[in-house]
């Protein structure tokens, strides 16, 4: 069984749904760049005569004291960070691959977990050692027009409930890209526990779970609740190659898209349909190489998309970007070839060309817009003979694609406050991706607000429709309208 088309029939499945759950941002490089401004260090947090909770806690009261204005600014040897973030998910442009665009300094910020921890011998080898540990939990809940299933939308399948979205832990080293006299490394070892596993998961990683573990009476085969170890990667940066290069090696987040996997990199919570049907990770080897301050180039080999090299399914692939910024920071062009190979379909083995462009107005206004074309060769089922409009009707293998165009406008309403606006165009031409062949259009509006540097809550509504086939609700609508509403609670 491939993952997409397991994952598209078990959505589909009409089932009635279960009784409503009350559970309670990586590519890092997507990570808010510095977060909120961390506040000034206070005595209390830092107090090793307190207990490690009294220290946890003190750590989320300094945090939500205003930023110190004076702090210092770490150097960077790259362009000006183009957006402000806080309130954007990043001050950079996209940039996938990288802890962090070559030249631009380490910029997590320092969570309560890690201040807590500052006092013991495991936080002091790690603070001296620049390994740092944060997450997040986001729960999430949402109103639908739709009672069986909220599907192609994403991650928020389950209608009108409330969901334990994500529990994301991470231990990270970022190598410093800035200095250019040594070799230096990193790595990243991100686990994601709760609902959102059902899209993240790779084939030979923990897949069984989701893959071979049906549930009756759920509206989605698998654990409703699983475990995916989401990175899992060492870097090598050598300053040397042009004005740097990283070799990658482990599991990363897919390149090109402007949404991501984890919550606090994405500017709403929702997911579009092109996004919610496209490769997620891959396993291999690449690197990014920094040729000049506008120009960056990436070339890898992987096992094909969410598949693990040591699975059957594996299938040797080439994935490459260019990365182009224009001189004044206002325009960036980030092209790319996803994954290409000569194989027919198996698992996820889509070939995918995709761009995008990004544009600033101003510091507090931009835009972001990708477009992409995906197929899959030999997929059984849509070869000729098939019934029109029925996804795998047919009984030979045949060729299937799709395309879609997504837009983002974003807006700086204050430091604490921003304003996003997506829409997008979607095609399944054969109803490969999302099982109907139909074209789609979605609108979304949405506020993130941070509340603190360590809470962020983000409330949207949206609207799609299907005009060739009725393709929500499992079948019984052409529209689906919802209000959510989500909350990152970092630690």
């Amino acid at each position: 069984m491939y993952f997409k088309k397991a994952l598209i029939t078990s959505i589909l499945l009409t089932v009635a749904p279960v009784s409503q759950v009350l559970a309670q941002s990586t590519d890092v490089s997507a990570m808010p760049a510095g977060s909120l401004p961390a506040a000034p260090v206070a005595a209390e947090s830092g107090d090793c005569s307190k207990g490690f909770l009294s220290r946890f806690a003190a750590a989320y009261r300094e945090d939500a004291q205003p930023a110190d204005p004076n702090a210092p600014t770490p150097a960077r040897r790259a362009m000006d960070a183009p957006l402000d973030s806080p309130p954007f998910p990043s001050a950079e442009w996209q940039l996938g691959g990288v802890a962090a665009p070559i030249g631009v300094p380490d910029q997590n910020a320092t969570y309560p977990l890690e201040k807590a921890l500052g006092c013991t011998k495991l936080g002091g080898w790690m603070q001296r050692n620049r390994i740092e540990v944060y997450g997040w939990v986001t729960p999430a809940a949402n109103l639908s027009t739709s009672d069986h299933t909220n599907f192609p939308l994403s991650y928020n399948t389950r209608p009108n409930r409330v969901e334990l979205d994500q529990f994301i832990t991470t231990i990270t080293r970022v190598e410093d890209t800035v200095q250019t006299d040594h070799i230096d490394w990193g790595f990243d070892i991100s686990n994601l526990y709760g609902y959102d596993y059902h899209y993240t998961v790779t084939k030979g990683v923990f897949s069984n779970q989701l893959l071979n573990n049906p549930a009756p009476n759920q509206p989605l085969n698998g654990k409703i609740y699983g475990d995916d170890p989401m990175l899992f990667y060492g870097d090598l940066y050598i300053p040397w190659v042009a004005q740097g290069m990283v070799i990658r090696v482990g599991r990363w987040l897919s390149l090109p898209d402007i949404e991501a996997q984890f919550s606090p990199q994405n500017y709403l919570m929702t997911h579009s349909i092109l996004y919610t049907v496209d490769p997620y990770t891959q396993t291999g080897i690449m690197t990014t190489t920094k040729l000049s301050s506008q120009w960056t180039f990436q070339i890898g080999i992987n096992a094909s998309n969410d598949t693990a090299p040591w699975n059957a399914s594996a299938r040797p692939s080439l994935q490459t970007c260019v990365r182009w910024v224009s001189a004044d920071n206002n325009d960036m062009l980030y092209p790319c070839i996803n994954n290409l190979n000569g194989n027919n379909y198996n698992y996820n083995n889509v070939q995918m060309y995709v761009t995008t462009w990004g544009h600033r107005f101003s510091k507090r206004v931009h835009m972001l817009t990708e477009a992409y074309k995906m197929f899959g060769r030999g997929i059984p089922g849509y070869g000729p003979g098939g019934t029109p409009d029925v996804a795998g009707s047919s009984p030979f293998a045949g060729e299937a694609g799709e395309f879609g165009v997504v837009n983002y406008l974003n807006f700086e309403l204050d430091s604490s406050n921003m304003l996003s606006i997506r829409n997008e165009f979607y095609n399944d031409e054969k109803g490969q991706r999302t099982g109907y062949a139909t074209r789609y259009s979605s609108h979304t509006i949405g506020i993130t607000h941070w509340v603190t540097q360590d809470l962020e809550i983000q409330p949207e509504i949206r609207y799609e429709h299907s005009y060739d086939e009725n393709a929500y609700n499992g079948g019984r609508k052409d529209y689906q309208a919802v209000a959510l509403l989500d909350a990152i609670i970092h630690y």
